[in-house]
């Protein structure tokens, strides 16, 4: 481990307009996350000598100010040939600006935490500029976003903040949906548990989330759904799911035991959650970008069985 001192950074135009969560998580890559949301949580991070939120969006000349930070040593992990072959073979999608990867499951996007390489760290060695524009949780399939260049990448996040990306999931839930249980409107507030285990729950001193469901098919004791998020909170889906009765297939987190062990006999082995398709205009090309990640064999051989 190293120790840094005090640090003093000057926000420039190119970075503006980020989330200071995301800018730290690319800037200080040696720092665990956990390590990154707990000095932003303590206000151990200021800018232009005030406290500041995990979602407050960095301005060009901000003055940011870096606690004395454990950096951890560089990972010496390389991805091995069969990793590289995987997630080449997944990519959806790809020019001089962007890459979308139809990320398979059980591979977290980010090395860390005992985790020695993840997606980014592994693509990184094909791309060496290579960014992520947003996260999937490592049991969740489907399309992953990657931006080539820094501009880019601003471009992304103005989009995902102004809601004008368009998400749409697939999701296995349980029991059958009535239509006025279509759109979920209910608000979001996060809860770090001491273990610091992040868990979400419907909360009115919440933000604003907003879901629309659409039942795709029915089977005996589930519904496979469309979910479109309209805004993008963490965990969105599955709270939703559960707080309308419906909790997806496979959740551990927010699930319900008896479904998810009745799916487990049938042959599930995951989370039944897969980001089906991802839509945006780049303004910088013009270009509308419209990408759809197939659902993997594994679940589509589980449907036949359900």
């Amino acid at each position: 481990m190293q120790k840094q001192s005090v640090k003093y950074i000057v926000i420039n135009q190119e970075v503006a307009g980020q989330r200071i969560d995301n800018f730290l998580i690319t800037y200080l890559k040696n720092v665990p996350k956990t390590h990154i949301y707990r000095i932003l949580r303590k206000g151990e991070v200021r800018v232009n000598k005030k406290r500041i939120p995990p979602s407050y969006r960095l301005i060009a000349e901000d003055q940011l100010r870096l606690p004395p930070l454990q950096l951890q040593s560089p990972s010496t992990a390389k991805p091995s040939p069969a990793l590289l072959k995987k997630l080449t073979d997944c990519i959806l999608w790809e020019n001089d600006d962007l890459l979308i990867l139809n990320k398979p499951i059980g591979i977290s996007v980010h090395g860390g935490s005992g985790i020695p390489i993840g997606i980014v760290e592994a693509l990184r060695t094909l791309y060496p500029k290579l960014e992520l524009a947003h996260r999937l949780d490592a049991d969740t399939s489907g399309c992953l976003v990657f931006a080539k260049k820094r501009s880019v990448l601003n471009e992304l996040h103005e989009l995902m903040r102004t809601g004008a990306v368009r998400k749409i999931y697939w999701a296995l839930t349980k029991g059958h949906w009535q239509a006025a249980e279509y759109q979920v409107d209910a608000p979001l507030r996060k809860n770090q548990l001491q273990s610091g285990e992040r868990m979400v729950k419907v909360s009115a001193e919440g933000k604003t989330a907003l879901t629309l469901f659409r039942p795709l098919q029915e089977f005996t004791e589930s519904t496979l759904v469309e979910a479109t998020l309209i805004t993008g909170r963490t965990h969105q889906i599955r709270v939703h799911a559960q707080y309308q009765g419906h909790p997806i297939a496979g959740d551990d987190k927010y699930g319900d035991k008896e479904f998810n062990k009745a799916m487990r006999k049938l042959g599930l082995k995951r989370l039944f959650l897969h980001a089906y398709s991802i839509e945006f205009r780049l303004p910088s090309t013009g270009q509308v970008i419209h990408v759809v990640a197939p659902v993997s064999e594994e679940l589509s051989d589980f449907l036949a069985k359900v």
